[in-house]
């Protein structure tokens, strides 16, 4: 992980393990994957961005968990699954998923493959 990747979690220490945990897996399951830190979140990047880890809250208050990550991808199409916390279509055939991560072990076989696809979508729009 790089300092700007550090930087980015300061205020929320506490989710670091569940980024490593998703960094890793990523860069071991995913061919040529770039990782760009941005000022809102970091992105995992193919041809095109495939993946995101943000602090954006998708869960009202009282359903969120103290310490979390959010994790967004892209599909073609609605995914759907108790996982997913929204779902939205910003234009056609792209839909934009967001899944609330409260630990590293929710960093899974599940969400790799909805990452994993992701990944071959944005390889080949």
């Amino acid at each position: 992980m790089n300092e700007a990747a550090l930087f980015f979690f300061t205020p929320h220490l506490d989710a670091l393990p569940i980024y490593e945990k998703l960094e890793e897996m990523i860069l071991a399951q995913m061919p040529h994957v770039q990782i760009k830190v941005q000022k809102s979140q970091i992105t995992f990047v193919n041809r095109r961005v495939f993946a995101c880890a943000s602090f954006q809250s998708v869960r009202k208050a009282p359903n969120r968990p103290k310490s979390f990550l959010t994790v967004t991808f892209g599909l073609a199409y609605r995914k759907e699954s108790p996982r997913i916390d929204v779902a939205t279509q910003p234009y056609p055939n792209r839909w934009t998923h967001h899944v609330t991560v409260a630990n590293p072990d929710e960093i899974d076989e599940e969400l790799l493959a909805w990452l994993r696809e992701a990944a071959e979508f944005a390889a080949v729009k």
